[in-house]
């Protein structure tokens, strides 16, 4: 019998204006958001994951230390706490992207994981921070990730997760699979112009040279004031062939649902060796400094 897993991935777009108080802005996106949780587990989801920031806007548009606000600590934050109880009550495994605070001044984009019945299991934090540039001033907002590539293990699928601008990386995409990763999820806010010619080779690449499957998520939308450019939505599954078999639209809000059939993981790497063809002794140069 195939060892089937029914995972959702959700877009939406941000629903309150980016001006209004932060405390409604993400009572708004909590609120919608978990309503797209419970529609997929109504589909018979046993895993979804969430867009990058999934609370509010893309805030990292602008330079403005009022976001600082918007930080919580992880687990014992509301939110996490909030949607723990979800979890236990829907029985559906969730990655939970959130803007964490550790200690003041120390900040983390990061992304929960809360098994289907409702422990914490651990979180990943964004390794890779992009460099400052109009439009993208994540330096002033998170620190670089320290915990490494956890793998976390749910019982019936073993899952990654690396975060938006992670995806350009190789070497974390490999440590994932490695570390045995079945399933890599990757939250994220991207816009048109910037990285759309890349959104369906890198992440497929990903998949095919690790044998595992990717769950690749956008939101949607132009997020004024800032109008930084078109949140273009299209989340999809891949499978370990680095084929796109489910695929979310452009412009709307939306969960995808799809059955990601893990055993063709094994059928895969029968074919494509890659793991026992390493040369790792070879490649101590890919990380001197």
């Amino acid at each position: 019998m195939s060892r089937i897993v029914r995972c959702s991935l959700i877009q939406a777009a941000n629903v309150v204006a980016a001006e209004r108080p932060l405390e409604e802005i993400k009572q708004a996106m909590i609120d919608k958001h978990v309503g797209m949780v419970r529609q997929a587990a109504a589909a018979g989801a046993q895993i979804v994951c969430l867009q990058e920031i999934f609370y509010g806007p893309y805030f990292c548009a602008e330079q403005s230390t009022r976001w600082y606000d918007f930080t919580e600590p992880v687990p014992d934050g509301p939110t996490t706490q909030l949607i723990r109880k979800l979890a236990k009550e829907l029985h559906i495994a969730i990655i939970l992207p959130v803007y964490e605070v550790e200690t003041e001044g120390v900040y983390y984009n990061t992304a929960a994981v809360i098994h289907n019945n409702g422990d914490y299991l651990g979180k990943y934090r964004k390794t890779h921070i992009p460099h400052v540039q109009p439009g993208f001033w994540e330096k002033y907002y998170f620190r670089p990730g320290n915990l490494g590539y956890p793998v976390f293990d749910l019982g019936f699928a073993k899952i990654g997760v690396y975060i938006c601008y992670d995806r350009h990386f190789p070497e974390g995409a490999r440590a994932l699979g490695l570390n045995g990763a079945e399933i890599v999820f990757n939250p994220s806010a991207t816009v048109a112009g910037l990285s759309e010619y890349l959104w369906k080779l890198e992440q497929p690449a990903h998949a095919a040279a690790n044998g595992y499957f990717v769950g690749a998520i956008n939101r949607i939308g132009t997020e004024a004031p800032w109008n930084i450019g078109e949140f273009y939505g299209q989340s999809y599954f891949c499978d370990p062939r680095g084929q796109i078999f489910a695929q979310a639209s452009r412009d709307k809000d939306e969960v995808l649902t799809a059955d990601l059939d893990l055993d063709k993981i094994a059928e895969v790497r029968k074919t494509w060796q890659f793991y026992r063809d390493r040369r790792p002794e070879l490649y101590g140069d890919l990380v001197k400094l």
